[in-house]
């Protein structure tokens, strides 16, 4: 076994663990009740107002932290635990969700780079294995189609990489707009840092797993 096999397994084991965590800890403050009493779909219709856009709709949607902003459609979708919930966790997503929205009112240069790689991504990530595949059987006869493949691997993995300063700067936004709107304390401020800090683990999880194993790719390659 190789090294990138080993850091596949280890990053794979780390993407687990952190899912787990981030289960537990949106868990945990469920049960934590806001003060002010709003609810997911209060706090992002406020936190929207009170950053000047009306023209985004907040919508429930099911699933468990399906949560997303859509900028084609303009809506932020809320899960519905998010949607209905005053605690402490569906106030965090929420803001979340709607820090996406006011960077894309403001024009945020990695979240409009991030929509317009999303094309492209959709149909790499759905058709670059297949052709990495079909490329290593043909790859005496017809070497080009396997870094065909690499290429549109190397998209998706750039799309992870993308994402990350998108997430963390909607959760800055949502924190600081909690705090100064004082839509929760110091101590509930805190536990939403800490929630959204282990959510955003799992982009940077998602990064480095589709950063090693495009490395394992292209030294696949480079041997054959």
């Amino acid at each position: 076994m190789n090294a990138n096999w080993i850091l596949i397994i280890v990053i794979g084991i780390v993407g687990l663990l952190v899912q787990w965590k981030l289960k537990s800890v949106f868990a945990k403050y469920s049960k934590v009740m806001s003060p002010g009493g709003l609810t997911g779909a209060q706090i992002a219709q406020k936190m929207l107002n009170d950053n000047g856009i009306y023209d985004v709709q907040v919508t429930c949607i099911q699933g468990q932290l399906t949560d997303h902003y859509d900028p084609t459609k303009k809506t932020v979708n809320l899960s519905e635990d998010v949607y209905r919930s005053n605690s402490v966790a569906a106030a965090a997503v929420a803001a979340h969700e709607c820090g996406h929205a006011v960077q894309h009112k403001e024009g945020y240069a990695p979240l409009k780079l991030r929509s317009a790689l999303v094309p492209a991504v959709s149909i790499s990530s759905k058709l670059s294995m297949i052709v990495i595949i079909v490329g290593l059987l043909l790859i005496n006869t017809f070497p080009a189609l396997f870094w065909v493949g690499i290429a549109m691997f190397a998209m998706v993995f750039l799309f992870s990489v993308v994402t990350l300063p998108v997430e963390f700067n909607a959760s800055r936004r949502a924190l600081a707009w909690l705090e100064s709107s004082n839509s929760l304390s110091q101590t509930e401020v805190a536990q939403a840092k800490e929630a959204l800090s282990w959510a955003a683990g799992t982009y940077v999880v998602a990064a480095l797993s589709s950063l090693v194993t495009l490395l394992y790719y292209i030294g696949l390659g480079n041997r054959r």
